[in-house]
């Protein structure tokens, strides 16, 4: 889960973050994106060595991200258009 200590998080990674999430929020492409996230992900196998374990981390960390952001994001925002717009699917899920 990406809940790092506050200290960590102000200390370490947000003066290096700030920049570079201003410039996602504002003219960031999903291909864009997409390789960002590659290119943090190779940092990290190649600061560790390609193994097994750094590798499975690496997905294993990719899968967490999607999701938890489907549960704080993605989830709540289809529920309002379920309310806004009306079900789709039967009480049985079909």
């Amino acid at each position: 889960m990406p809940y790092i200590t506050q200290e960590e998080r102000r200390e370490g990674w947000e003066p290096l973050l700030a920049p570079l999430t201003r410039s996602v929020e504002l003219e960031c492409k999903a291909g864009s994106l997409d390789y960002l996230i590659t290119r943090l992900c190779l940092a990290y196998v190649r600061g560790r060595g390609k193994s097994f374990a750094t590798l499975a981390t690496v997905v294993g960390v990719l899968v967490c991200v999607v999701l938890e952001v489907y549960r704080r994001v993605v989830a709540p925002y289809e529920d309002g258009k379920i309310r806004a717009n009306g079900e789709v699917f039967e009480k049985d899920g079909t």
